[in-house]
Formats: structure tokens, C-alpha cells, sequence
């Protein structure tokens, strides 16, 4: 359900020449699954920003083309401009977004640098945490010396590339050498101040950014700098770290901001960085009226602003994905000075095939109509997943109400935890709902596959066998959560509010019946499978459950008998 993304941020050495740009931009798009997000040319710096993104494999195979192509595009013998740089793509990091962690993206890294040096011949450094050596994590020791000083580190032993050659030969003249990493998501973030001052504006920026401020004698602006015993002034560190950070006045809007670059979401977050400005702000007679986002952010970075403003609140966080974006986006003021649209503005959103509805996306009647359609599918798997989906959204309901009850403040977070386990038992059902029928489509791609010769013959029969294997293990799996859900169910019918008593019970019998339809098609499905030995197995196991759903059904209904 959480597929593994990564960004890829490569620089190029060209900033002027939009067609070279663009040939060298638009090639990633020619492998599937990755989507160019945006292409920043500098003219003056004579260098662009390039981002796409993607699965890992297939970003670093778009990379792998981005960089031979800039090695045929760009003559660095010729190139000049005021950015530091040492190669055609002269950086290409990689940044986890979701699914994924720094060491397994350092693995894609190297990947990508191994077949870089290997099958284009151009030097490659590893730096930041794809670093092999300290002194090569800065990316500024890697540079030092830039292409100007390319053919004497070449040579040096303590710049031998990790990979590729180690030598200024005519082919590396042209290409220079490219820097490789993979680091953290950088966002660049602006908080809204109600006043013009960009001094004032400086000050809370000072106050929050890691670097701080230069300490200073007597008057903290204008008094006489301290210095240490080497004679560099002393710094006083600001409160947060991985922040840099500056005040500046935006005629546009009319206000001053203080401009973030959040260096490493990790350790910082956005929704940090805003709650401690608005805090030094106050102390200095400011107030921050919002908050402005440049360029992209993962999902996850939104949905934990909204849980870290629901905790403060002491509410419950067991609310939906749609409604925590807009908790965020309220309690962060991203729609102060514009519109915040989170379909452009959160990347797995942009990365959504909107090309094709998915069944979870219809209307109520939408849903209803396009079920009793000539079409086989969606079928009694898909209905059985949607059912279960529903009865846990009960479930999750009670939470959410229990856990906002008055005089129950005290429980909060008790139900708050069973809303968010509500909500994964929902998600996991509402994406059942397609798999279902995605299931069922495998078998008939299956059946239509060519059975010309031996070969095809072999290879179709395969193909349905796996694919009924699949459309077997998928209602099974609605079968395991649906009845697992239960357990939200049970406790709110026991601790949550009693005035929803009735809505528990409805949402025991939909997992009922969410269970009971979903075994029903794994008997139908596996009756199909050749390979009796897992059939058997997948069958007995949904016995168990089944017979164990029936048994908890009994056990609620009494309960709810004895108390009605």
C-alpha cells in the first residue's frame, strides 16, 4: 500500500540554453513511473535545478539517462558561471520521500554511481550520507578545487573517484565528474510576520535558526563582537537545529517573512519550526499570521503537522488523511497570502494516475450503480472489503466521539488510539476494495494471453495460476483484517460511549458479514487452484476465521441483549 518513493535533484551545468535544458530534463519521463516535477534554470549561475521522482529503481535508471545526456550536451572545456561546479551534472542526490529509509536509498546511490563511473567513464564521488569517507561527506571538500583543479585531484591518491577513472583524459575534460549522494528532503519554508520590519523580521530569525546570532558587547545589535581566543567572532546558537534562516521584506505581499530552509525534516520539522517562531515572535511584539510553502513536501510532513496540533489540542488523531491535510493547512496558515491546493502541493498526490478511477472514488450511488452494472467486477470481494471498510468506520466513530466526550478529557488519548487503529483497519480495507477486482482482472489477462505454441500454452497456464493464487490471498486478506477490526469494535461497545452502543453493534455485523462474504469467494477462488497443497492450507486457515467471526458475533449480541 506504501510504495517506496525517492526524489532525485540532479544540477546541471547549463543555464541558458532552454533546449539543452529541456532535452536533458524531459529525458526522465521516458521511463515509466517517474514524473518530472520541475525544471529551474539560473541564467547568471549558468546551472538548473532539475526534480523528478519516483520508485528507487526507476529514478535511478532515469538518472542514469539524465547524466549521459548532459555528458553529450555539456562541454565543461567550454562552460562558465557563478555557481561552484565540477561536472556536466555536476550534483545528483537522492532524497527519501516515503516508504523508504536513508540506508536503503544510500544503497540506490551507489547503485546509480557504480553504473555512472563503470558504464559512461565518468569520476564519481560519493558525499553526505553515501559518503565512504569522512572528508568526502561535505559536498564543498568533494568540489574543492572545481573543474579548474579536476586533472591535479584526479591524480592525487586521496581523490581517487569511488568510481569511474582517475584520470583527466579527453573524454573527462568534457564531462567533468559528478557528485552523487543521497541526504535529507529540504524544505523551503516562509513564516508570515505582521510587520514590515526585516530587522525585527532578523531577530526572531537569529532567535530560531541553528547558526544563531554574533555575540556582542553591551547592545545585542550594535554593540562590539566577542571574539574567541583565534579571533572568530562567538556565536550564540539559535534553538533549533538543521534551520538556516533570514528576515526580508516581501513588497508583493507587503509584509516582512522569515525564510527557512528546513535542512532535515527529521530533526526539525515544519510544524516545529512555525510553533517556535510564533513563540519568539510574541516575546518581541510580533504576531505570525501564517505561513507560505516553496515547492514540494512529502505527505507524511503534513500529516504529522496535524497530529502534533491535535495532541496540543488533546483531540483525537484518529481522524481521516483529507481531514488532517486541512487541520494542517489551517493551524499552519499555508492559505494566508494564497490558496494552498494540497493536489500540487504534496507529492504523492502528484504522483496519483488520475488516468483511471479507482472504486473507492465513486459516489455512494456511484458505486451502488457501477456494482449492479453488466460488468463482473466489482464483484462479492470487493462489496465484502467495502462492508468491513464501513464497520470499522463505526467503530472508529465511537473513538473519535469518546474521545471528545465532556468530562472524559482524562481518556483521551486512551480512544485516540483506537480511532488510529480504526483508521489503519479502514485504509487497509478501502484498498482491498480495488485489489479485489484488480485480482480478478490478472485471471482474465491471464485467460487472454496467447496458447499458439508449447511455450505460450506454458506461460498462460502459469500466469492464471498465479493470478488465481492472488485472487484467492486477496479476500483472505479482507477476511484477516475485517475480523481484526473487530477488536475496535469490542472495546468502544465496552468502554466508549454508551449512547453509540447500537453503532458498535453495526459495525460488529458488517465485519460479519465482511468476513463471511470474503470466505465465500476464497472457497470459489481456490477450488480453481492447481497447487492443492496451498489451497488447502489458505481454506483451512479462513475456517479458523470464519468460525472464529461467528463465535465473537454471538458473544456481542448477548452483550448487547443484556445492556438494551
Amino acid at each position: 500500500m506504501n510504495k517506496q518513493l525517492i526524489e532525485c535533484v540532479p544540477n546541471i551545468s547549463e543555464g541558458r540554453d532552454l533546449d539543452k535544458i529541456n532535452i536533458i530534463a524531459n529525458i526522465v519521463e521516458t521511463i515509466e513511473g517517474v514524473k518530472l516535477l520541475d525544471v529551474d534554470p539560473g541564467n547568471a549561475t549558468n546551472r538548473t535545478v532539475i526534480t523528478f521522482v519516483g520508485e528507487p529503481q526507476n529514478v535511478i535508471d532515469a538518472a542514469f539517462l539524465l547524466i549521459k545526456k548532459a555528458s553529450e550536451l555539456i562541454d565543461m572545456s567550454k562552460q562558465t558561471g557563478e555557481h561552484p561546479r565540477f561536472g556536466a551534472t555536476d550534483v545528483c542526490p537522492l532524497v527519501p520521500i516515503s516508504g523508504i529509509t536513508m540506508e536503503e536509498t544510500t544503497k540506490y546511490a551507489h547503485k546509480l554511481g557504480e553504473r555512472v563511473g563503470n558504464e559512461l567513464g565518468i569520476p564519481v564521488y560519493f558525499y553526505e550520507n553515501a559518503a565512504k569517507e569522512t572528508k568526502r561527506i561535505n559536498l564543498a571538500n568533494c568540489r574543492s578545487g572545481e573543474y579548474e583543479g579536476l586533472k591535479e585531484k584526479l591524480a592525487n591518491p586521496e581523490w581517487k573517484p569511488d568510481f569511474g577513472p582517475a584520470i583527466f583524459n579527453d573524454k573527462v575534460s568534457k564531462t567533468g565528474v559528478t557528485a552523487i549522494s543521497a541526504r535529507d528532503f529540504l524544505i523551503a519554508y516562509n513564516i508570515n510576520l505582521n510587520t514590515t520590519s526585516t530587522r525585527r523580521a532578523n531577530a526572531v530569525a537569529f532567535d530560531i535558526r541553528e547558526a544563531g546570532r554574533i555575540k556582542r558587547e553591551g547592545n545585542p545589535a550594535t554593540g562590539k563582537k566577542v571574539l574567541d581566543k583565534d579571533g572568530n567572532p562567538v556565536k550564540i546558537p539559535g534553538k533549533l537545529k538543521a534551520v538556516k534562516g533570514i528576515g526580508w521584506y516581501i513588497d508583493e505581499y507587503g509584509i516582512a517573512q522569515i525564510s527557512y530552509n528546513l535542512t532535515n525534516i527529521n530533526i526539525t520539522s515544519m510544524h516545529v519550526a512555525f510553533d517556535e517562531t510564533c513563540k519568539s515572535a510574541e516575546l518581541r511584539g510580533l504576531r505570525v499570521t501564517g505561513s507560505e510553502l516553496i515547492g514540494l513536501i512529502p505527505l507524511q510532513a503534513m500529516l504529522d503537522a496535524a497530529d502534533y496540533f491535535l495532541i496540543k489540542q488533546k483531540r483525537s488523531l484518529g481522524a481521516s488523511e483529507s481531514e488532517k491535510i486541512k487541520i494542517a493547512v489551517k493551524s499552519l496558515g499555508l492559505d494566508d497570502l494564497k490558496p494552498f491546493n494540497p493536489e500540487e502541493k504534496i507529492i504523492e498526490y502528484l504522483l496519483e494516475d488520475k488516468s483511471t478511477k479507482k472504486l473507492v472514488d465513486f459516489t455512494v450511488t456511484g458505486f451502488a450503480e457501477e456494482t449492479a452494472s453488466e460488468s463482473m467486477a466489482p464483484g462479492g470481494g470487493s462489496i465484502a472489503a467495502y462492508v468491513g471498510a464501513l464497520g470499522v468506520s463505526l467503530g472508529t466513530m465511537v473513538a473519535n466521539l469518546s474521545s471528545h466526550k465532556a468530562g472524559w478529557d482524562d481518556r483521551w488519548k486512551e480512544f485516540s488510539d483506537w480511532a488510529v487503529k480504526g483508521q489503519a483497519y479502514q485504509n487497509k480495507l478501502l484498498f482491498l476494495v480495488d485489489e479485489d477486482t484488480n485480482s480478478f482482472n490478472k485471471i482474465i489477462d491471464g485467460f487472454r494471453m496467447p496458447k499458439g505454441t508449447p511455450e505460450e500454452k506454458e506461460l498462460r497456464k502459469q500466469a492464471i495460476e498465479n493470478a488465481t493464487k492472488y485472487a484467492t490471498e486477496i479476500p483472505f486478506q479482507v477476511m484477516e483484517t475485517a475480523f481484526n477490526s473487530m477488536e475496535v469494535m469490542d472495546a468502544m461497545l465496552k468502554d466508549g460511549l454508551q449512547n453509540s452502543l447500537s453503532d458498535s453493534a453495526v459495525g460488529i455485523l458488517c465485519a460479519k458479514t465482511a468476513v463471511t462474504g470474503a470466505y465465500f469467494n476464497v472457497r470459489i477462488n481456490a477450488k480453481d487452484i492447481k497447487d492443492r497443497a496451498f489451497a488447502d492450507e489458505i481454506i483451512s486457515k479462513a475456517e479458523k476465521i470464519y468460525q472464529a467471526t461467528a463465535q465473537k458475533e454471538k458473544e456481542v449480541i448477548a452483550f448487547i441483549d443484556s445492556k438494551m
